[in-house]
């Protein structure tokens, strides 16, 4: 099934003379994961403090498009340029989740957005993730299918943040538009689950 994550090939030949740069500088892979948690941090924070103010908002397809040219990138360092370590990998899947969470669950704090899909859509996301991870415990490799992985549910929640700071009121769109995210959630950790299992029988 199509996902957004198909396009990562190309992303990171954009991004692979960032990365070149970057170790030249002594950056380090652990360091770019770092900053792209703090910042995911720091704009989930501007959300949940100010749910009624626009900007942030505003601000948020930036902070993903960073956020996921930050992941390309320590991935690039990581493999290409011999820094990779049990501590990254523990950290790059640890601060994916943490990310996803402190970006998408302030919605539920703004006012006519349905909070509990909200929470229910970040819950089976982490589910999504882990299942994900889970694969190699079984003998199958990391399984990133989808529909809806980590750059769908960006996109997803990006432009849900573009509409609403165009000024269009929640109501029954974003809660339809929440609940499809959430089916789509679903079906990512049924497809990676059943594609984790007969990979791992082969």
């Amino acid at each position: 099934m199509a996902t957004i994550y198909d396009l990562k090939p190309r992303f990171q030949a954009l991004l692979r003379p960032i990365a070149g740069r970057l170790v030249q500088a002594g950056a380090t892979a652990n360091g770019v994961t770092l900053a792209a948690l703090i910042m995911s941090l720091a704009q989930g924070a501007a959300i949940a403090f100010w749910p009624e103010c626009r900007w942030p908002l505003l601000l948020l397809p930036v902070t993903l498009f960073v956020r996921m040219a930050l992941n390309a990138i320590d991935g690039i360092m990581a493999k290409e340029h011999n820094q990779k370590s049990n501590i990254g990998a523990l950290f790059n899947e640890i601060s994916d989740v943490v990310s996803d969470a402190a970006l998408y669950l302030p919605f539920a704090l703004i006012a006519g957005v349905n909070a509990p899909l909200v929470v229910l859509l970040v819950v089976a996301s982490i589910i999504g993730e882990m299942t994900g991870v889970l694969g190699p415990m079984i003998g199958a490799t990391r399984r990133y299918d989808g529909p809806f992985g980590k750059s769908d549910r960006a996109f997803g929640f990006g432009v849900l943040a573009v509409l609403l700071w165009l000024g269009l009121s929640p109501g029954l769109w974003t809660t339809s538009v929440l609940a499809v995210m959430l089916v789509l959630a679903a079906v990512t950790v049924w497809n990676r689950a059943r594609r984790a299992i007969a990979e791992a029988a082969r």
